[in-house]
């Protein structure tokens, strides 16, 4: 009987209500773990993880032997327990089988002029075939370490460049699938390769690039995935003069992998685009930044070292009667062998180094039983108790139990609650038996647990505190016993409340916010100042405002004020506005509960003079107003002036056909910016003040103007108008005129 337990975590101060069951943008915050790639990110030390997210006790896996080498190829094993291992480099010479006992003592049993050993199997007696690659050949190597060419590719008419897979039939027919060209041949038992003995036999070619793998059913027939085509091939052995069946296409371009089950199902894997012409490269890849890559001769692809990520990997079922279907995809990972061991279908994939458990009963549902410290895991051989399992990146053996490992652990990934929290109790729901499974927790202040975490504290669900320290950062772990699973995973805090922060302010007289500003109206732009250090911090840029220029209409007769803020808690944040003139003590309110980050006002509210605004942040809408904290800032100096300068009297006379003009004007809150004049309607024209330089509240004018001519001379008139017209800094303008009669 298998015990459910879903695990919800509450960590909360005391006795809070209501707000304890929410998960809102603020107050108590829920992190749920349920999903896979929440799970997996995780450690799992005999747990095993279900594509749903479920934790489960998994079979242990125990690491036997560590080659010096980064790459094995191959594995096989024979009935006294020794693994054999088909080793591999970047240099001509490193083709290697390595034996390792039981125990782990490593022997070299085998050495090759070649590359890699790319496939191996033992044989009853003992002896062990080795099929090396590129350029290779296919060896039988004794008891005694000798090895004999049983198969020479070169010599035969069709001379494939590739030997890819080995299969041994219990007469001890021996099959070979080659590749460049793809072809299968049979060594009768007892036969080895003599040139011109016949020995070899040519079973059948295919049109395909390559033949990658080959199983051998208990019936005789031979199974052979192809590289090119995708193509699952059926052969029946007993009828060497008969042709190959394909018995499936697969969407994948290569099958990787062949497995068959006690019931005659046949499973394949499947990677790569179809299309793609050249033969992709060997999984390697990895920190040491070697890679290998087996390629048809003259292949533009000769000097490629990318990694083996065709697109993912899709597992495909054929039943007996040879009606196929998809059972799986695999979107990050590629499946390099295929087994059926105690009753399950086991996939060893990369890039990640995983072992997932297919459950063929179900499509689409997988478990990852377990993560290999190893970037891809190449091939299965079974052995009595457990299966063992090869990798490269780094080259190393492995054995995955049958037995049950006892108590299985799983810790969560750190997580950050992104400010200092407070940590409450516990829950498990439903409640089980104290004895189900064990409960852990720490905290510390820093993401690394290593550098001075609590120790890890056992906290009994639904009862009280876990009893850890506040802190910003928080791990679980749990101890499976027996048939335990979990589903899911809950993490409720509160963080602590910090203040908001009003990150900058700045207010634009002139500038009014219109939702739909006209477009033949000028506008101008409200910008920011660069930001501080402390809004580049905020670990939650989405409460910040857009920091972008804001568009507003220009109006002389408004003022507005724009700001940007944020909560480190995340919270809501409503504002108020105030403002202060120059001189004054008091903050006088303009607005409050602004939800929107500017705000624009009349002017004409407040007399002319130099003021200073104020924004107050408050995350009250998340919390009691008891509780609410707020953050403030206030604005630079900026000036409101609606009311145009005084001019004095504009005083004028004839002087040698010129008009000689004298003026004083004053404003009161900005200094005189320009002025201008016109005689008789004519253009207005720049006028400069006494000194040259209009920068003070009043200034002196003193100028002589020209009259207007007409047909070049100056026109008879008994009269002249002079108008002059003065404005302030912020545009308000004063005019006026003076008659001269000569």
């Amino acid at each position: 009987m298998i015990l459910r337990v879903s695990l919800v975590l509450i960590f909360v101060l005391g006795s809070c209500g209501v707000l304890c069951l929410t998960a809102a943008a603020q107050g108590t915050k829920l992190w749920m773990q349920s999903r896979y790639d929440e799970m997996e990110r995780g450690t799992a030390e005999g747990v095993a993880i279900r594509n749903d997210g479920r934790l489960e006790a998994a079979r242990s896996t125990k690491l036997l032997y560590t080659s010096s080498t980064g790459y094995i190829w191959s594995l096989a094993a024979d009935s006294s327990g020794n693994a054999y291992l088909g080793r591999g480099g970047t240099a001509a010479g490193s083709a290697i089988v390595t034996r390792v006992a039981p125990d782990g003592t490593a022997t070299e049993i085998f050495a090759g002029r070649e590359l890699a050993v790319q496939a191996l199997r033992t044989a009853p007696d003992g002896s062990v075939y080795a099929a090396t690659s590129p350029e290779g050949k296919v060896y039988r190597i004794a008891s005694d370490k000798v090895a004999t060419v049983v198969f020479d590719p070169s010599v035969t008419s069709e001379k494939p460049k590739y030997i890819w897979d080995l299969a041994l039939a219990a007469n001890g027919d021996l099959y070979i699938a080659a590749g460049a060209p793809a072809a299968v041949y049979k060594i009768a038992a007892g036969g080895k390769f003599a040139s011109g003995a016949g020995h070899a036999r040519l079973l059948f070619r295919t049109e395909d690039q390559h033949i990658r793998c080959l199983l051998l059913a208990p019936d005789g027939t031979l199974y052979a995935g192809s590289d090119g085509g995708g193509v699952v091939y059926k052969f029946d052995t007993a009828k060497p003069e008969s042709a190959p069946f394909a018995i499936y296409s697969a969407a994948k371009r290569e099958i990787t992998a062949l497995a068959l089950d006690a019931t005659g199902n046949l499973y394949a894997s499947g990677v790569g685009v179809k299309g793609n012409v050249s033969l992709p490269n060997l999984p390697v890849t990895g920190a040491t930044g070697v890679t290998i890559t087996f390629v048809q001769p003259g292949s533009s692809n000769a000097a490629s070292n990318n990694t083996i990520i065709p697109d993912g990997t899709e597992i495909y079922r054929i039943d007996p009667e040879g009606a196929p279907s998809k059972l799986l995809s695999l979107k990050d990972d590629v499946v390099y062998g295929l087994a059926f061991h105690d009753g399950s279908l086991l996939a060893a994939t990369g890039n990640r180094g995983r072992i997932y458990r297919i459950d063929t009963a179900v499509a689409g549902a997988w478990t990852d039983i377990a993560h290999l410290d190893a970037t891809q895991a190449m091939a299965f051989a079974p052995e009595k108790g457990g299966i063992l399992i090869a990798t490269s990146n780094s080259g190393r053996l492995f054995r995955l139990s049958d037995s049950d490992p006892g108590d299985a652990t799983y810790t969560s990934a750190v997580f950050d609650a992104g400010i200092f929290s407070h940590w409450g109790r516990a829950e498990v729901l439903p409640a089980v038996h104290s004895s189900a499974l064990e409960f852990y927790v720490r905290s510390g202040n820093v993401e690394n647990p290593a550098m001075g975490w609590s120790e890890w504290t056992r906290a009994t669900p639904n009862s009280g505190s876990v009893g850890v320290p506040a802190a910003r950062y928080v791990q679980w772990r749990l101890v499976l016993h027996g048939a335990a699973v979990v589903d899911s995973v809950g993490l409720n805090y509160l963080a602590r409340n910090i203040a908001p922060v009003v990150d900058e302010i700045v207010a634009q007289p002139g500038a009014r916010v219109a939702p739909n500003p006209p477009q033949a109206n000028p506008t101008v732009s409200i910008a920011f100042p660069p930001a501080t250090a402390a809004a580049a911090s905020n670990p939650f840029p989405q409460q910040e405002s857009a920091s972008g220029p804001l568009t507003a209409q220009k109006d002389r007769t408004a003022v507005t004020v724009r700001w940007s803020a944020h909560d480190d808690n995340g919270d809501d944040l409503v504002f108020s506005v105030f403002y202060r003139g120059e001189g004054e003590a008091n903050w006088r309110l303009l607005k409050d509960r602004v939800t929107d980050r500017f705000y624009s006002f009349d002017a004409s509210l407040l007399p002319d003079g130099t003021y200073f605004s104020k924004v107050v942040a408050s995350d009250s809408p998340a919390h009691l107003e008891s509780e609410a904290l707020t953050g403030e800032r206030v604005s630079g100096p900026f000036v409101i002036d609606t009311a145009p300068p005084v001019p004095g009297p504009l005083t004028a006379a004839m002087e040698g056909g010129k008009l000689h003009a004298r003026l004083d004007a004053r404003d009161a809150t900005s200094p005189i910016a320009r002025a201008e004049y016109s005689v008789d309607a004519a253009p207005w024209q720049y006028l400069e003040p006494v000194g040259g330089i209009s920068d003070s509240l009043s200034e002196h004018y003193d100028f002589l103007a020209a009259v207007p001519r007409v047909s070049g001379t100056v026109a008879d008139a008994k009269e002249h108008v002079i108008a002059v017209r003065v404005y302030d800094r912020y545009d308000n303008v004063a005019t006026v005129k003076a008659v001269v009669r000569p």
